[in-house]
């Protein structure tokens, strides 16, 4: 027998004197043959040497193959070879077809039938030549095993087949093993890795025809370049493995929908009317007011479905799921123990896998001809449908349940901003309108009250007057107003209400996409898991082996063992026999280094989180005070714009760095956690990840809301930073106006730069370099080329890598819509205008330039819901401290009904200003010269004590009576927004009535569905027994002394005629009744139909 490569592969293997050959002989006895066991072994020692077992048929010509040892030899290849060759026989190796439409645009095989499900690529390797180019046609490596005899010999043309140099068969005598290893000339070398990979590529390929699957690969013409294997999942696959994943599918009962009636009626029409022009013009998946119900697939109820066709009952997204489902759990046990399509990937066995798209997504044709992907297109993922409603239905149809879901998500997110937009609008709108009539800023803008204020900084700074900040005051009062609170109440109230419409939405979709009652699937492990639980495994076993070497009893000569090393050794035995086999994996132990190394490492990110608000803090304090000390007045007069807004853009540009580090330190850290499936690891890379972003996007904000200007001191007592700068103060209109731009500035700048640059510029960047990458052909491959396939066109598009780094976004965005609105009433409007380019930039990304993800089955958005539910209650505890310890709010309110003599504004000013004593300086902090005269008293905002006080620059009885203000403030805002939540998630129900009725209604119509087959069948079964009885009426009479069984519902075999003398009468064979396990509703009377016939 022979065993070689096959002919049709491509690989070359690396011998290591090229052409040579190497010999190697074997002598066997005249009656021994080879036998399974020692071709197997043969097989997996020189599996490393890239050879695998072929057919001897491959080897003979064509008059021989009909030998009858031929196919006994075969058979024993297939059985016990560790190689896969024979199988791979079964895979066609085909050209691309000669014109697009000649395969549907490369949607199919290559007969223009079968459906391309799923695809496969990987990459040939470029390697260099041993030998040149026009010699490199032939390239066959050889392993020849001459039996003694058993098979006969092969031709001498064929002996020959292999080119000179080794040798010839006729030399070898009976009884002799010899193996040719060498390449005959021609090919590149290939590394034994990709040679490795292409037996597991083999064994992969041979399973998924065994699970049903059909595959069909690219001819092996390429030298360099990614190679496709095309996947089609065939009619009965596709049932079985849909009732296995119980996917839900329309019967042909439908029912039609309650119509509202009365002013509910009108109303609801008078709505249609209104959102009709904003409809996109996505062909109607439904019947409009009818709906037809939706049952678990089973293939025993084919008739209940409404098949029309079988290549299109499935759609291609289901297509692909099931498809995926089969590549996941197949396994590769002789080559690499790993078990599914990720592995491999993750091994580097094939380079990516996915389904493809339904054709190009421009339409060239009728627009009544368009696929899916060019409706998508065109009504959704285009700029100019930005005014429309998503066609969500048909989103969920192409990309799945998950990715409907995302997208439905942001479209009610999106539309709950419109009211919140027009009244953070109002809201602002009032504070513009009465800016001009508020007492507090008048009394900053008029200089003859000349509040002469203390200098901002030691030595070089001047004592100033309060009515230069008036432009600050005017601005301050435009997001600091009365108005404000009640848009804090508000946003607050609008984070519930959007919890609760998105819960109602949700269940609405689970509804209308069956999704109602589905159970979690069933979740493979993942490749590292897989790989870390391995590597247990290995060391486990050589720690037995360490052991048992150990324990090995003490023997005698005879290698019998002796006294009680005898009882032990039966001792051990019993104890392994009675231990039942435990499941291996792995415990908090073998995690307990990537848990310490996740503490140590977020604790470290937000040091460095802290280290750089701590950074930007210095840099204004410094450059602050060297702006101060300028010469120029200009210079001087803008210190505090200048240093604001420069001290904003660094925040911003630290914090879109921050943002890329931390994504991939908590990818990092998640995997240092070895999570057991994919849906672990993402919950917790989402948990990280937004812990990390969270810290690193609002630590500035924090900062400037909570800290600035609390430890700055007062004057005679500041607090320094490095013994020279003292600590910044809040600007004096108060710092809810320095929040507001630190606000404004960082989420406008983050959304725009994130959109433009990171979701736009980097993905094009990407693709460019790639493209580049595989260019480069040489003129006749120019030549040569022609009209790109789906498959080619869909590789060169970017992977699809879940939906986090989307989600992410809006949830940050969310924070600044939600958690500091009180000091930005606008941040829903510029949120609202950002979203609604959002929509159309995430839907083009999907369409056309991402590959078509697997079509995920999701009830719900996940953990996202839990963070948005947290950060809704954290928004209320954090407007409630910017009103009270951020604004002027409290203070006014305290100043006016407690301190002020007319109940009015008038001195409030006045009323918040200390007085200092320049004569209290610290030597060297009085400003060296002054433009303002003899000044003996200046004013610092804070509630302290006069110098001529017994207990001077002390905190004031105002301070405290404001204090607690703030804090009942805090602690009442909290409980009225508490408690209006809980009112509102009250009278708002998770389920919408319609639906609950709806639900009743279909299981009702289910349950008769059953019931009207089940009578079908019984006719049925009554139809055959009269036919029996009118075919065999004598046989069917019953005599005298005989007496039938009644057909009960436990029946199994009928009994006998039950004369105690006579013989017991043999039944004819069991009839349909008997095996059908629903049976209760036959009758309990006696009659011809329910006896059945002795013979």
């Amino acid at each position: 027998m022979a065993l070689r490569r096959s002919p049709s592969s491509n690989c070359a293997d690396p011998w290591p004197n090229g052409a040579w050959f190497n010999q190697v002989s074997t002598v066997l006895s005249e009656s021994s043959s080879i036998h399974s066991d020692v071709l197997y072994q043969l097989s997996r020692d020189l599996s490393g040497s890239g050879l695998k077992p072929m057919p001897y048929a491959v080897l003979e010509p064509s008059g021989l193959k009909e030998e009858p040892w031929e196919e006994e030899f075969q058979s024993l290849l297939q059985r016990n070879s560790m190689q896969v060759s024979p199988s791979e026989d079964k895979i066609p190796d085909v050209g691309p077809p000669s014109s697009p439409q000649a395969s549907g645009e490369g949607l199919y095989f290559s007969d223009g039938q079968r459906k391309v499900d799923y695809v496969l690529v990987f990459h040939h390797r470029r390697h260099g030549s041993l030998r040149s180019p026009t010699t490199a046609s032939v390239s066959q490596d050889e392993l020849s095993i001459v039996s003694n005899g058993n098979f006969p010999p092969p031709s001498s043309s064929e002996a020959l087949a292999g080119g000179g140099g080794g040798l010839r068969r006729e030399d070898a005598s009976v009884g002799e093993v010899f193996m040719e290893l060498g390449m005959a000339r021609g090919s590149g070398a290939m590394e034994a890795a990709d040679h490795e990979m292409q037996l597991i590529r083999q064994e992969f390929e041979a399973n998924l025809l065994e699970a049903g699957l059909e595959v069909e690969r690219d001819r092996e013409t390429k030298t360099h370049g990614p190679s496709f294997t095309r996947i089609h999942a065939p009619w009965p696959v596709l049932c079985r493995e849909a009732e296995f994943l119980k996917i839900k599918v329309p019967t042909k009962q439908s029912y039609e929908l309650k119509e509202e009636s009365g002013f509910g009626s009108s109303m609801s029409s008078v709505w249609r009317k209104v959102k009709q022009p904003f409809q996109p013009k996505v062909p109607q998946q439904d019947q409009g007011s009818t709906k037809f119900l939706s049952h678990c697939f089973s293939r025993d109820k084919l008739h209940m479905y409404n098949i029309t066709s079988k290549d299109t009952f499935f759609d291609n997204a289901t297509r692909g799921r099931i498809v995926y489902e089969i590549l996941r759990r197949t396994v590769c046990v002789r080559t690499c123990q790993t078990i599914g399509i990720s592995t491999l990937i993750a091994k580097g066995v094939y380079d990516s896998a996915f389904p493809l798209h339904d054709g190009d997504y421009k339409v060239t044709g009728n627009l009544e001809e368009r696929n899916d992907r060019q409706v998508l297109f065109e009504e959704w993922a285009r700029y100019s449908a930005f005014y429309k409603y998503q066609p969500i239905d048909l989103v969920r149809k192409y990309f799945g349940e998950k990715i409907g879901l995302y997208f439905a998500w942001l479209g009610v997110y999106t539309q709950l901003l419109i009211p919140a937009s027009i009244v953070g609008i109002i809201v602002f709108g009032y504070g513009v309108a009465t800016v001009d009539t508020n007492i507090p800023s008048l009394e900053m803008c008029d200089e003859r009250l000349n509040f002469t204020m203390c200098p901002l900084c030691d030595g070089a700074c001047d004592y100033w007057h309060l009515s230069t900040a008036c432009g600050t005051a005017r601005a301050s009062h435009l997001f600091d107003n009365p108005a404000t609170v009640f848009f804090a109440i508000f946003m607050s109230l609008w984070a519930v209400l959007f919890l609760e419409h998105w819960k109602r939405r949700q269940i609405s979709l689970s509804f209308s996409w069956d999704l109602t009652g589905i159970e979690e699937d069933e979740e493979h492990p993942r490749p590292r898991y897989e790989t870390i639980l391995l590597q247990k495994q290995q060391r486990k076993q050589k720690k037995k082996k360490k052991k048992k070497k150990k324990n090995e009893p003490e023997k005698q000569e005879d290698g019998t063992v002796t006294g009680k090393d005898r009882w032990r050794q039966k001792l051990l035995s019993a104890m392994a026999a009675g231990v039942p086999t435990v499941i291996e994996k792995l415990t908090w132990k073998d995690r307990l280094p990537g848990y310490f190394m996740n503490i140590s490492s977020i604790l470290f990110m937000f040091g460095l989180t802290f280290s750089a608000v701590f950074g930007v803090i210095v840099y204004r304090i410094t450059v602050s005070a060297l702006m101060a000390m300028s010469p120029d007045p200009e210079i001087k007069s803008n210190v505090r714009v200048t240093v604001t807004a420069t001290a904003v853009i660094i925040n911003l540009v630290v914090i879109l760095i921050l943002d890329e580090i931390y994504g991939a330190v908590a990818l990092w850290l998640t995997e240092l956690e070895i999570p057991k499936t994919e849906t672990t690891f993402e919950e917790r890379l989402i948990l990280k990840a937004f812990l990390l972003k969270f810290m690193n996007a609002y630590a500035p904000i924090f900062y400037v809301a909570f800290f600035k200007g609390r430890f700055a001191g007062r004057p005679g007592s500041y607090v320094y930073v490095f013994n020279d700068y003292r600590m910044e103060e809040c600007a004096p209109g108060g710092c809810l106006i320095e929040l507001c731009i630190q606000l404004s500035i960082i989420m406008l700048g983050k959304q725009l730069i994130q959109n433009n640059i990171f979701e736009i510029g980097i993905p094009k960047l990407k693709k460019l370099i790639r493209a580049l990458k595989e260019k480069e052909p040489t003129q006749k491959q120019k030549d040569e080329e022609k009209t790109p396939l789906q498959w080619n066109l869909d590789y060169a598009l970017a992977p699809f890598e879940g939906l986090t780094p989307e989600y992410m976004e809006m949830i940050i965005q969310f924070g600044f819509v939600s958690l500091f609105v009180a000091s930005f009433p606008l941040a829903p409007l510029f949120a609202l205008l950002n979203n609604v380019i959002e929509i159309r930039l995430d839907a083009k990304k999907f369409v056309t330039e991402l590959r078509r993800p697997v079509a995920a089955r999701a009830k719900d958005i996940g953990i996202w819901y839990n963070i948005l539910s947290g950060m809704g209650k954290l928004s209320v505890i954090i407007n409630a401290f910017v009103i009270s310890f951020t604004s002027d709010f409290i203070p006014r309110l305290v100043y006016q009904y407690m301190y002020s003599p007319s109940g009015t504004m008038h001195g409030f000013i006045d009323h918040t200003l200390s007085f200092f004593n320049v004569s209290n300086f610290r030597p060297g902090t009085a400003p060296h010269s002054s433009d303002h005269g003899d000044v003996t008293v200046c004013r610092y905002k804070d509630y302290r004590e006069p110098p001529w006080s017994s207990d001077a620059y002390q905190f004031s009885k105002q301070y405290w009576c404001v204090l607690s203000a703030r804090l009942a403030f805090v602690i009442l805002f909290q409980n009225l927004v508490m408690f209006l939540s809980l009112i509102v998630a009250w009278v708002i129900p998770d389920v919408p009535k319609t639906i609950v009725e709806q639900l009743k209604r279909e299981k009702k119509l289910l349950v008769n569905l059953f019931l009207q087959e089940e009578k079908e069948k019984f006719q049925l079964i009554q139809s055959l027994f009269v036919k029996d009885a009118t075919l065999h009426p004598k046989s069917q009479s019953p005599s005298a002394g005989q007496a039938f069984p009644i057909l009960g519902r436990y029946s199994t075999l009928p009994s006998g005629p039950t004369a105690p003398d006579g013989p017991r009468a043999r039944c004819r064979a069991a009839s349909f009744s008997q095996f059908s396990e629903k049976i209760s509703s036959l009758p309990r009377k006696e009659n011809a139909n329910s006896k059945h016939t002795a013979v």
